[in-house]
């Protein structure tokens, strides 16, 4: 699908640019506030910055991923997912 993400890289503290299979590229930034249930491991700088893409999804361990056509729609209207 044209929201599949091929590349993620951590670029700081809760935050990573993507780019997906049509192009787009952007950022996505985690609000601390945002950290609570299964997110809340994000908190750890070394458990954050394992993060990988796994067939089309940015992923963290086999635990957490996140939803790429929700990143794709607010990337391609403000170049940036803020989850808050």
């Amino acid at each position: 699908m044209y929201y599949d993400v091929i590349e993620a890289r951590v670029i700081g503290e809760l935050a990573f640019e993507v780019r997906f299979s049509d192009g787009l590229s952007g950022k996505v930034r985690f609000l601390p506030s945002y950290l609570y249930g299964v997110f809340e491991k994000l908190k750890n700088p070394d458990f954050f910055n394992q993060l990988k893409v796994t067939d089309g999804f940015v992923s963290w361990s086999d635990e957490i991923d996140l939803a790429p056509d929700s990143m794709y729609r607010a990337i391609s209207q403000t170049g940036e997912w803020l989850l808050s």
